[in-house]
């Protein structure tokens, strides 16, 4: 297989790879901002997300990084057009799934952080499914090589 896709996709595969790729970059930046906060940054948060931000464990700091690392993978692949881009997404859910686990399950988000927590990551989770989603699409079209 040479590995060239045999069906050019439509101008809205790109808007929506593109999408993926801001995405993936807006998410990078997040990641990397709330890693490198300062203490006189953390001190103006309210008291419950600054907890969450310091009580965090490297593993699911290490979740984070790797599902914005996966995420940003993924987008560029999708813009490739390869099949590999799943992967990327996949990688990206399971991280997002260790890290928010850990921040519901673990810390107690809820209780903590009150219910709206939960809307922000709920929507990260689905848009990672519906990449997830949107590289089978491609691929059963021919897209993707």
């Amino acid at each position: 297989m040479t590995g060239v896709t045999s069906a050019k996709p439509p101008l809205w595969f790109t808007l929506a790879a593109v999408a993926a790729l801001l995405w993936g970059l807006a998410g990078a930046f997040a990641c990397y901002s709330q890693l490198n906060l300062t203490p006189a940054e953390l001190a103006e948060m309210p008291t419950a997300q600054s907890d969450a931000f310091t009580a965090m464990p490297l593993f699911a700091r290490a979740a984070y990084v790797a599902a914005t690392l996966g995420g940003l993978a993924g987008a560029i692949l999708l813009l490739l057009r390869r099949r590999q881009a799943a992967l990327g997404f996949v990688l990206s859910l399971l991280g997002i799934s260790v890290q928010f686990g850990w921040v519901f399950l673990v810390f107690g988000g809820v209780r903590k952080l009150g219910p709206s927590a939960l809307a922000f990551p709920g929507f990260i989770f689905t848009a990672c499914a519906v990449e997830i989603w949107f590289c089978g699409f491609a691929a059963r079209r021919g897209w993707l090589a």
